[in-house]
């Protein structure tokens, strides 16, 4: 007699449940997936990266403009670093506006690294800037680098492996205008 719940195959072997080979072929399955599906997530996430950094050259050049307003004999920010400031319980001066966060006047985030200057015209006071942005890691965090001016544009253009942030008007200027 067999015992209730137990199974027989054919022949006369008792088996309860998966064969090797039905193992192996859902682990290959799952393998299959995992192939097709990883290069789209890591496209994906540098798309995103890529999204973040325009987004964050758009918020420095708007932050650059809010400085120029707030502190005309200066004009524009000389450093990046003045845009930002410190904590929570920050306190607006020139060389910390309070007008970004600390991780974006830091010059790194979400896989870029940005830069911002002002440049003086002549005339005392900083006339001119330029924001750029370069991927840290080329072809992983980002391919495009980003930049803008005082005439607020930002423009994009696909960079180099090793390539900074622009860090003049003039180099900014040959970028076309972001899409």
């Amino acid at each position: 007699m067999r015992a209730a719940g137990k199974s027989r195959r054919l022949g006369n072997f008792a088996e309860d449940g998966f064969s090797l080979i039905e193992l192996l072929i859902a682990v290959a399955i799952i393998l299959i997936i995992a192939a097709i599906a990883i290069p789209n997530l890591l496209r994906a996430r540098m798309s995103a990266s890529e999204a973040s950094a325009a987004d964050a050259v758009r918020q420095i050049t708007r932050a650059q403009i809010a400085y120029s307003i707030a502190y005309p004999a200066i004009g524009y920010a000389t450093i990046l670093g003045d845009l930002g400031g410190v904590g929570g319980g920050c306190v607006p001066s020139s060389s910390a506006a309070c007008l970004i966060d600390s991780s974006l006047s830091g010059g790194q985030k979400g896989g870029y690294q940005f830069s911002a200057m002002g440049f003086t015209g002549g005339s005392g006071g900083n006339t001119s800037f330029v924001v750029g942005a370069a991927p840290l890691i080329f072809n992983k965090t980002g391919t495009r680098e980003f930049c803008s001016t005082n005439d607020a544009v930002l423009r994009a253009q696909t960079g180099a492996a090793g390539n900074l942030p622009v860090s003049t008007v003039a180099s900014c200027s040959v970028f076309p205008a972001a899409q």
